[in-house]
């Protein structure tokens, strides 16, 4: 006779079908891949229109309004529904690019960009938070890897799709591809996700919302201006140095007393927590300043084709999307939080260090190899960040959690390539004006006269030169990198271990983290 007592069942929670996650999945696609699609077209778009003194606005304004409505829509969520802000974010996303594709000046563009990011902000976090909700912790791992895959599928095929577009097509094309993709991912949401109804008690934190705002406007414009616009010196940037601290610092004043903050600082009393948020800037100040500009190597030194050089950091592409498919799973395991990290940040050094060996004479083949470690090191790194906030958060912060994680990475970004931009332009200009005069580098770098076309048509003389300058400034952005790394690896030292949850046991853990100041109403469903 067994006399083994029989397991607590884990309580009932709602399956999520396939249809439901093709749904989420499409919306994820969207929010990577419009960014790849659009900045191949730019060119053209900018030329037809008009305006290249705005042409980096038509950019800025995407990703400053995206980057302040991520945590915003996460908090929508939380409190009134999480299918339904995901759905309402990829409306507003398809009304912005409609109208993108009618612009009939770089003003318009600029402003119907910004009205398309304020929809961009829910889709990914939108995405994270029903699937955090709906997925327990032990299987959220192998879903997480098909998140994964949708990052360096669309820097892939984002910049190809864009350039055939406007070769092939109008360039108004690339804004309506999104069309029939947001459809099909609203009507998958629509009839393949179902959510208990619920509603938290509480309003949303706009003062809050309005403060994070204002940081992260002043903080995209300092780190697009500083350097460029104005001298790092200038009280314009001091102004804005100024405008962060004190928005920012009112912000996480107002935060400690909002009822229902859009960051929730109960998330940071978890030291993992904290730690993610950490890494996951670190990760994104060296992916995206990695991938802008090695591309301009590969078309400056290696003589590529825009086309081209974006299939020449394929290998990166696939490191990281091997990385993520096999991270997903093995966390699923548990007690791998510390090891995983630990693993990435070594493996990013050594990919940052091996970036060193680029150079004129680095054959193509050999140059486009060197980029798959670093790729695998941010893999290991983005999936285990992402992971672990989404392990360290209740249920009903989950949107707030996700929404914070993917805020700071690219928050970090923004930073990274602004400073080690400022970097690779102050490399190149030593040596171009070390070797032709200041006249000649102020006549290339900020007279429209150096381009990967009309390189071609210059001495080779002048061509040996910019080449070498092109390096010595990658050389700047990998050191940096590379000290970036180091930083990311000594941080995940302080992660602690945990032991392999116990399936059996992991649902009823997450469900009973949820705070009674829920108050769930569970029909109609969502």
């Amino acid at each position: 006779m067994n006399d083994r007592p029989t397991p607590t069942p884990a309580p009932d929670r709602p399956a999520l079908p396939r249809l439901g996650v093709f749904g989420l999945m499409l919306g994820i696609f969207l929010a990577t891949l419009d960014g790849q699609i659009v900045s191949t077209a730019l060119p053209t778009i900018v030329g037809d229109l008009g305006g290249l003194d705005h042409f980096s606005w038509s950019v800025t304004a995407y990703l400053l309004t995206m980057a302040a409505a991520t945590p915003l829509w996460g908090k929508l969520g939380d409190l009134y529904g999480r299918k339904g802000a995901y759905i309402n974010s990829v409306l507003l996303f398809l009304i912005g690019t409609v109208l993108c594709g009618l612009a009939q000046s770089m003003g318009q563009l600029i402003a119907f960009r910004a009205v398309q990011g304020l929809g961009a902000g829910g889709l990914m976090v939108g995405a994270l938070a029903v699937i955090g909700v709906l997925v327990p912790p032990q299987e959220r791992g192998r879903i997480q890897s098909m998140v994964g895959v949708m990052l360096p599928v669309s820097f892939v095929g984002g910049p190809l799709l864009g350039g055939f577009i406007t070769d092939y097509m109008d360039w108004r094309w690339t804004f309506y591809v999104n069309v029939p993709i947001g459809v099909i991912a609203l009507l998958a949401v629509a009839k393949g996700v179902r959510l208990p109804a619920h509603r938290v008690t509480g309003r949303v934190d706009y003062l809050g919302a309005s403060l994070l705002t204002a940081g992260i406007l002043a903080l995209t414009l300092l780190a697009s201006w500083a350097g460029t616009t104005y001298a790092w010196t200038s009280w314009q940037i001091a102004a804005l140095a100024v405008a962060v601290v004190l928005s920012l610092a009112w912000f996480v004043r107002v935060e400690q007393r909002a009822a229902e903050p859009i960051t929730p600082p109960r998330l940071f009393s978890s030291r993992e927590f904290t730690l993610a948020q950490i890494l996951s800037f670190l990760v994104g100040a060296i992916l995206v300043s990695v991938i802008n500009y090695l591309p301009q190597y590969m078309q400056f030194v290696q003589g590529a084709s825009p086309t081209v050089s974006g299939m020449l950091i394929l290998p990166l592409m696939l490191g990281m999307l091997t990385a993520q498919l096999t991270i997903g799973r093995l966390m699923d395991r548990g007690g791998l939080e510390r090891v995983v990290p630990l693993t990435g940040g070594a493996v990013t050094v050594v990919g940052t260090v091996l970036l060193l060996l680029l150079g004129t004479d680095t054959p193509l083949p050999a140059a486009s190899a060197l980029t798959l470690v670093v790729g695998v090191g941010v893999g290991i790194l983005m999936q285990s960040t992402l992971l672990t906030t989404m392990n360290n958060a209740a249920p009903r912060d989950m949107g707030a959690a996700t929404g914070t994680v993917t805020l700071v990475r690219t928050i970090g970004g923004s930073l990274g390539v602004a400073v080690l931009g400022a970097v690779h332009s102050s490399r190149m200009a030593d040596v171009l004006a070390g070797r032709l005069g200041s006249d000649a580098e102020e006549r290339l770098t900020a007279g429209g006269e150096l381009t990967p076309a009309l390189l071609k048509d210059m001495s080779a003389g002048v061509r040996h030169t910019v080449e070498d300058a092109v390096s010595s400034g990658l050389h700047g952005v990998v050191v940096g990198a590379a000290v970036l790394s180091v930083i990311t690896f000594a941080t995940a030292w302080f992660i602690r271990a945990t032991p392999a949850p116990d399936p059996a046991t992991a649902e009823a853990a997450v469900t009973a983290s949820a705070p009674e100041t829920d108050s769930v109403r569970t029909p109609p469903a969502d």
